[in-house]
Parts: structure tokens; C-alpha cells; sequence
């Protein structure tokens, strides 16, 4: 396999996603840290939307952070975070990806979208919460009792809703998925792929 490139931004949840999976599955990757304001010509030509990840390896371009996941898990799936394969976990996935993330957006940047309240927005992404909170009900993890591609996937997005106000979400009687995330968020994999360069 030749060096694996990864175009991404700290902060950006889908980046940060990719950076989990790849972390885990001990890929070499040389990351790039992409300015959102100066995208490098050479990402742009990779791949002309210009979000970020990018992923560059073996002459092919994966220019989706789930795709990225999903092929970073086919070299390497030491303890089984795609859980051989279970509907599930792409299933919970997609309704992150489709329906909590348009009520996050509008929660975070709700100056945004005055159509509403930002209280009504925070509502409608509580839905979700309120899903993950009854799967955390009877176990550590989303999906199983380890930490499978669903919770790496969703967990930047749930961070993100955590802190627009922390002190609501401490206050929340999420206490299952306030135990999810601090899990996560302490565990040595997402501490090492936030890490500044």
C-alpha cells in the first residue's frame, strides 16, 4: 500500500469521524491539516467539492467520511466495530446523518434560522438523544457492549449537540448517553486523533 493521505480539519465532525476510524484500525496515514478558508489546490484536485476528508491512497480518492470508515474497517477490524455486519449499525448511521445533523445545525447556528426558536430546534434534535439514551439503556455502547462503527460515527455529532450549551446538557436526565460520550470522548483514540500537530 502506498502512503495514505487524509485532507482534513480538526474540528469538522466527518473529518474527525474518518481520523477515528483510521486511528483504529492502524492504517499509516500522513494527515493534512486543510485551511477551509485556503483549500490546497492538490485536495481540490482530488476531489472538486472541496469538503473535507479526503483520502487519498493507492490512486483511488474516498472523499466520504463514512466510505472513508468503511474501507479503513476492510483492513483492519481488530475488535469488530462493524459487528459482522449487523443492519443496525449503518441503519442508526443514516439517521444521524439525515435527521439528527439538520437539527443540529439548526440548534447550533440557530441565529441562522430565525423561523424558529433555538429551544425548538434543540427539541426536535432531542428526538434522537431521547433513541440513542433508550439503546444506552441496558449497555455500555450503542450496538453491543463495545464500541462499534455507530458510536464513532455519531460521536463527533452528539459532541457538537453536548456543547452549544453544556449546562443544559448536564442538566439532561441523559445520563446513559452523558456516560457514552465522556467514555469516548476520554478513551486514548479520541484523545490522540485530536491531538494539535
Amino acid at each position: 500500500m502506498s502512503e495514505a493521505l487524509l485532507y482534513s480539519f480538526r474540528r469538522c465532525p466527518y473529518a474527525m469521524r474518518a481520523r477515528l476510524a483510521l486511528g483504529y484500525s492502524g492504517v499509516p496515514v500522513r494527515i493534512i491539516e486543510v485551511s477551509l478558508k485556503a483549500k490546497p489546490a492538490e485536495m481540490l484536485a482530488l476531489s472538486p467539492k472541496g469538503t473535507v476528508p479526503v483520502l487519498s491512497v493507492d490512486a483511488q480518492v474516498i472523499d466520504e467520511s463514512l466510505a472513508i470508515m468503511q474501507w479503513a474497517l476492510a483492513q483492519h477490524d481488530p475488535e469488530d466495530w462493524l459487528l459482522q455486519g449487523d443492519p443496525a449499525v449503518l441503519a442508526l448511521i443514516a439517521e444521524n446523518d439525515q435527521v439528527f445533523k439538520h437539527h443540529l445545525n439548526r440548534y447550533k447556528y440557530a441565529e441562522r434560522y430565525p423561523e424558529q426558536p433555538m429551544e425548538a430546534h434543540r427539541a426536535e434534535g432531542e428526538v434522537f438523544l431521547q433513541k440513542l439514551e433508550g439503546l444506552l439503556a441496558h449497555r455500555a455502547y450503542l450496538l453491543a457492549d463495545h464500541p462499534s462503527l455507530a458510536d464513532m460515527a455519531l460521536l463527533p455529532f452528539v459532541r457538537q449537540f453536548a456543547h452549544v450549551d453544556r449546562e443544559w446538557f448536564a442538566g439532561t436526565p441523559y445520563s446513559g448517553l452523558q456516560r457514552w460520550l465522556d467514555t469516548l470522548l476520554q478513551s486514548p483514540l479520541f484523545i490522540g486523533v485530536m491531538a494539535k500537530a
